[in-house]
């Protein structure tokens, strides 16, 4: 199996990600795609002293920054470390493809080169995030803004096959966010979405939840638009790191034992960050594209890389967007 990976994608890239990856293979023992500028990798790979068949270099000539147009770039910028990217997996090359470079970009590429699968409406981003009962799924947290109820139910059906395949799930429970529980909360378009998914008797869907619920683990799978979503998905990610940081700073503020106290919650805190840290889950995948497709953090660092690739090749194994077309075009 060949994971491509962007090479030039990430605030700390080209290092993280190429320390990621050999990490990678030495773990998982797969092999690598590295794409983006030859020179810039081929020393990293020398700092590093890493020199395996397990790992090659397919070069580009261009990268899509952080804060350029997703569309405009990626037809402007056709050698670009994520389009080639994405082109070697269209062309058979590769068997999956990892990114932690324009999110935008990531997508309008996969969309535009991979396509969609059959039956599929809109690609979703699915994240994982933990709960106090494990880890759930939450899906749109950005690809698609503008969705339509008709999208959410397609959310809600290839997050269920991802569940079932990745996150060994059986029967994985799947709730709508809202502004809260009740049945005629919402607007038309959240209503209208319930609907759909009461509706529909492929998934196991347990009404609508509030924002609380990403938390405590009410349910497997968290469905929304991608304005929502992305929004949610900042929030989590700026309230864990002000917890953080809340936390020691009282804890200095309280004398010679609040300094005591650090000391002796250390290992604690290491576990409370551990839990919250999206680099222990890999990236986010791109769900509804003819392709394994996994967007990672933009800080992602070689730890997050690592298990991203993990992420990819579960995919890749386990053929999730085979069941995603199962569940899809029941009638196929």
């Amino acid at each position: 199996m060949k994971i491509v990976v962007d090479a030039m994608g990430g605030d700390y890239a080209p290092d993280a990600v190429i320390q990621g990856s050999i990490d990678a293979i030495k773990e998982f023992n797969k092999d690598i795609i590295l794409v983006g500028d030859e020179l810039k990798i081929k020393s990293c790979l020398e700092k590093s002293k890493f020199f395996s068949d397990k790992i090659s270099i397919h070069p580009s000539q261009e990268v899509i920054e952080m804060h350029e147009s997703p569309a405009t770039s990626v037809r402007r910028k056709r050698h670009s470390s994520i389009v080639v990217g994405i082109r070697l997996v269209k062309e058979g090359k590769g068997d999956a493809f990892f990114s932690a470079g324009n999110t935008g970009a990531v997508v309008c590429a996969a969309t535009l080169d991979l396509g969609l699968l059959e039956g599929v409406e809109r690609p979703g981003i699915a994240i994982m995030t933990p709960t106090l009962k494990g880890v759930s799924l939450i899906v749109d947290v950005g690809a698609n803004i503008e969705a339509k109820p008709s999208h959410l139910l397609q959310y809600a059906l290839m997050a269920d096959a991802y569940c079932k395949n990745i996150l060994n799930k059986p029967n994985p429970t799947i709730g709508l966010l809202n502004i809260g529980e009740e049945e005629s909360k919402g607007t038309d378009f959240i209503r209208e979405t319930y609907e759909l998914l009461d509706n529909d008797t492929r998934i196991n869907f347990v009404g609508n939840v509030e924002g609380k619920a990403m938390f405590s683990g009410k349910c497997d799978i968290v469905v929304c638009d991608g304005f929502v979503g992305n929004i949610a998905l900042k929030v989590i990610e700026g309230t864990a790191e002000t917890i953080q940081i809340f936390l020691k700073r009282h804890l200095l503020k309280s004398g010679l034992l609040g300094k005591l106290g650090i000391v002796l919650l250390k290992p604690t805190f290491k576990r409370f960050k551990k839990d919250l840290d999206y680099a222990d889950y890999g990236g986010a995948s791109l769900l509804g594209v003819n392709g394994a497709v996994i967007i990672g953090h933009g800080r992602s660092n070689p730890r997050a890389i690592k298990n991203a690739i993990r992420v990819a090749a579960q995919e890749v194994e386990q053929q999730v967007n085979n069941k995603i077309l199962e569940i899809i075009n029941p009638s196929k």
